[in-house]
């Protein structure tokens, strides 16, 4: 489903000359491929939507880092550069979810997965990344796990 979505923008981006979103969706469908590629060397199936979410995390995540780098280096367009294209890749990600929606999710999986400690951290943000791909970071949702767990 995103694969067509991103195969039917790169059309878009094509006819409207929008060069700047055409490069960024030939990145995205080119890390797709590798990983189908990859994934039939192992004997695994195509790509599933979960994992282009992980993708598409994925280079934002490498795009945030070049820009502080480059702004680091007093190199503001290829940081803006850097910028526009993870505004791009948003947009084929899910909603993100807020600070508080997701503290109230956590919250309610911790009751529902009868989490007692620390120990029973990965219950919980195994639940969350089934539940939530790509819609909140996990990186912050580990740490409110660990808090409330405490």
């Amino acid at each position: 489903m995103i694969r067509e979505t991103l195969t039917n923008a790169m059309k878009d981006a094509m006819k409207a000359k929008d060069n700047l979103r055409l490069s960024t969706v030939r990145l995205i469908l080119t890390a797709i491929k590798d990983r189908d590629i990859a994934n039939r060397g192992a004997g695994k199936d195509s790509v599933s939507d979960d994992d282009i979410l992980q993708i598409l995390t994925k280079m934002i995540k490498q795009r945030e880092e070049s820009a502080k780098i480059y702004d680091e280096g007093a190199r503001a367009e290829l940081a803006a550069q850097e910028r526009a294209e993870i505004e791009v890749i948003r947009g084929f990600m899910p909603k993100q979810l807020d600070d508080d929606e997701v503290r109230a999710i956590i919250t309610a999986l911790v009751a529902e997965t009868g989490a007692q400690g620390l120990r029973d951290m990965g219950k919980v943000i195994g639940v969350l990344k089934e539940r939530y791909p790509g819609q909140l970071d996990f990186a912050k949702a580990s740490g409110v796990v660990k808090e409330l767990l405490k």
